[in-house]
């Protein structure tokens, strides 16, 4: 039926109603009286008055509490380290600061690599560390002073067998030379081979006595019992390292605390899979392992490492294509992005390699932590009152300090 058919069959009927009416039309108009719109005109919106009302946020609390780990030894403390720090200590789910105690100020801390001999790296990430890469401990003081290192992570690939056979005598002769050249706490890793792994980080424990590093990693697949009890002796802290399975981990972590470690000195990698690569594993695994720490399960409830520098595995990351955008900054914002989804999914210490996936990180994590007193939002639970409540961050925007300045990396703006 045509428009002519229509008005035709309505001749002068000045109502009717059309039930299970379908209309198509390419284009469709109406035309207003000006009687219409002036009465439209005149329509005063009506104000709604709303009575007050009490709100009580559906705030949870948990039993159990993130063991607090200290790694670095000042003077004060037998060591010679500049300074120290603490990670773990929540209370609540990563980023709930509306929940649990706002007196834990332990802020997730990044570790920057360091390897003992020139790795394959993509060229994107050498150019950052011209003539330096032939001697670690060069390294980490550039680190330290280029780009401010809080903590050092340094890889004894070399010592695999499969790679160079590296002697533990040599490796640890590169360690002390190490310590003296940097004073900031470290981070000591094997090469990964179970074989050779257990004898050197039992070594290391000895050379850095008093220092109180990270041995850097233990799994079921080796003696990791020898290094618990160096680590025990030395007073230091062990990285156990199981890929996506809380299960495993909690069996892992509770043979090391039969060694005599305590929970402030052991600290668990899940395996941190890049963006892409695996990822969403991560996710869920870090996230049953912090929730049920918090729900009481001791061996569990342990801060979380997160290797993030794995990233770089991802072809994505390092692969020129001129379709995936510049490389340049493609393979930083991998990492980096990488290294924000483990921080929302619980991780406190990341190990991590790109200085501008470096620099990215921290501004997330002062924007997060330091704007304003990011405490505050616990009062939201315990007032059970919305009216004067600030947001979390407080009255600074993400990306102010407390001072109100902005934190824009000068690095990044340097770019």
């Amino acid at each position: 039926m045509n428009i002519t058919e229509l008005k035709k069959l309505l001749g002068d009927s000045g109502e009717m109603e059309i039930n299970d009416f379908e209309l198509e039309a390419e284009e469709l108009s109406f035309e207003l009286l000006p009687q219409i719109l002036s009465k439209v005109s005149k329509v005063i919106p009506r104000k709604l008055n709303m009575a007050p009302f009490q709100f009580s946020a559906p705030c949870d609390t948990y039993p159990g509490k993130i063991s607090e780990v200290t790694i670095g030894a000042t003077k004060a403390d037998g060591g010679t380290r500049s300074h120290s720090v603490t990670i773990g200590g929540e209370t609540a789910p990563p980023l709930y600061f509306f929940e649990g105690d706002p007196v834990n100020k332990n802020m997730p801390v990044i570790s920057q690599d360091v390897f003992d001999m020139p790795i394959s790296l993509p060229s994107q990430v050498k150019e950052y560390f011209p003539d330096v890469m032939e001697d670690p401990a060069e390294w980490a003081r550039f680190r330290v002073e280029k780009y401010n290192a809080e903590m050092i992570t340094l890889h004894l690939v070399s010592t695999d067998p499969k790679v160079k056979d590296t002697s533990i005598k040599d490796a640890c002769k590169m360690i002390e030379d190490v310590l003296q050249a940097v004073k900031v706490p470290l981070v000591i890793g094997g090469s990964g081979n179970p074989d050779k792994d257990p004898e050197l980080l039992e070594r290391v424990a000895e050379v850095c006595s008093g220092e109180r590093v990270l041995l850097s990693t233990v799994d079921p697949d080796m003696d990791y019992k020898r290094v618990a009890r160096a680590a025990v002796e030395h007073d230091h802290s062990v990285l156990s390292l199981i890929s996506m399975n809380p299960d495993e981990m909690r069996r892992l972590n509770k043979n090391l605390m039969k060694q005599g470690l305590d929970r402030e000195h052991i600290l668990m990698d899940l395996f941190t899979g890049g963006v892409g690569y695996g990822i969403e594993y991560s996710i869920s695994a870090m996230e049953r392992c912090r929730l049920a720490g918090l729900k009481g399960d001791k061996n569990l409830g342990l801060p979380i490492v997160s290797a993030t520098s794995n990233s770089w595995s991802a072809r994505e990351a390092w692969m020129a294509n001129d379709a995936w955008g510049p490389r340049e900054w493609r393979g930083p914002l991998w990492e980096s992005t990488t290294a924000l989804i483990a921080l929302l999914s619980g991780a406190n210490l990341f190990l991590m390699l790109h200085p501008m996936s470096i620099e990215i990180m921290r501004e997330i994590i002062d924007s997060l932590f330091m704007s304003g007193d990011a405490g505050n939002g616990g009062d939201i639970c315990r007032s059970g009152d919305m009216t004067d409540n600030k947001s979390a961050g407080g009255d600074k925007g993400a990306g102010e300090s407390k001072e109100g300045k902005p934190q824009y990396s000068n690095w990044i703006r340097a770019q």
